[in-house]
């Protein structure tokens, strides 16, 4: 389901005014023998785009176990988390039907498990893992993302997202 229920009970309330929610997104990196590692991305419906497996945090849930459950909805892929890398604030962003949100992302760098990727939901059309060395274009946020899930093991990364 690309919208949570709670949020669309909220905008039955508030309408298209912002809202400020939690989001996740999970790096997931598979080791390839021999050859460089590979990132899971999905190709998004909304746009086409391309992006690490990202989403909202549901009420009482951690991000981390967003991350877990969305690469499982969207992706059909087992994951575990490896460490949180990054805490951004990116928007306003404004949806194609006037709704408005602000998000605080949890990075994560996560590995996979198991699982060969494919379309899990309505969410997205495509699914699977680029060589790291290989990826597609991709808006300059989730590129970041990636960038600091794979940069060497340090301090989370606190920034706002780049529009």
């Amino acid at each position: 389901m690309p919208t949570p229920d709670f949020i669309l009970q909220l905008r039955e309330r508030i309408g298209h005014q912002e809202l400020w929610l939690s989001g996740a997104t999970a790096t997931v990196v598979r080791d390839v023998p021999g050859g460089p590692a590979e990132i899971l991305l999905v190709r998004r419906s909304d746009d086409g785009s391309w992006t690490p497996v990202c989403g909202i945090v549901e009420p009482g849930e951690l991000p981390s176990q967003t991350v877990v459950r969305e690469a499982a909805e969207e992706a059909c892929v087992s994951i575990e988390v490896v460490r949180l890398v990054r805490m951004s604030v990116s928007g306003p962003i404004t949806y194609g039907n006037g709704d408005r949100t602000s998000y605080l992302d949890h990075d994560f760098l996560c590995r996979w498990v198991a699982g060969e990727p494919r379309v899990g939901d309505d969410e997205s059309t495509d699914a699977r893992f680029f060589p790291v060395d290989r990826l597609p274009e991709m808006d300059p946020r989730h590129a970041r993302r990636i960038e600091v899930a794979l940069a060497p093991a340090g301090e989370v990364v606190m920034e706002h997202d780049q529009h």
